[in-house]
């Protein structure tokens, strides 16, 4: 039986030190997604939110407009309603209304699904940017279609 060719110990080293740099040089990494957030003049809630983003990795740019121009935005870019949140964002092609985690974020851009994009309804606490305490209100991340279908994304139970 032949034995098996295994790189050699020069060729680990090389390949475990080529793996350092990478952190080293942000440009050899992946480039952080791009969210613009159309918020509130002075809405803490949404500020937090950004920044949430911002520590998962997100550049974050904001933009402050008065109540009905973020309303006029929300349904110029498709977003109902009845899912309304508290902000409005755009990130890789997508709409992104309320306190979505970052997470669910993610994931969206990961699958890249057929949809104007996701939304939780309402500013539910404990959501990111609402974490005031320790407790979270039960929460669903909707997806909305471009048919205006809602289906839920994902779901957060209450602590």
């Amino acid at each position: 039986m032949p034995s098996p060719i295994l790189p050699s110990r020069r060729l680990v080293l090389i390949g475990l030190a080529s793996l350092a740099i990478v952190p080293a040089f942000p440009a050899l990494a992946a480039p952080a997604p791009a969210i613009h957030i159309v918020k509130v003049t002075g809405c803490g809630c949404c500020t937090a939110w950004g920044e949430a983003l911002a520590n998962a990795g997100y550049t974050v740019t904001v933009e402050d407009r008065d109540t009905d121009a973020v309303n006029a935005f929300r349904a110029k870019n498709g977003i109902p309603e009845a899912v309304a949140g508290c902000h409005t964002a755009i990130v890789g092609g997508y709409v992104v209304e309320g306190h979505v985690p970052p997470a669910d974020i993610d994931r969206l851009l990961a699958e890249r699904p057929e949809a104007v994009g996701l939304a939780v309804p309402g500013m539910p606490m404990g959501s990111p940017g609402m974490e005031f305490g320790e407790g979270r209100d039960a929460f669903d991340v909707v997806l909305v279609g471009r048919d205006e279908k809602i289906s839920v994304f994902s779901s957060y139970t209450a602590t």
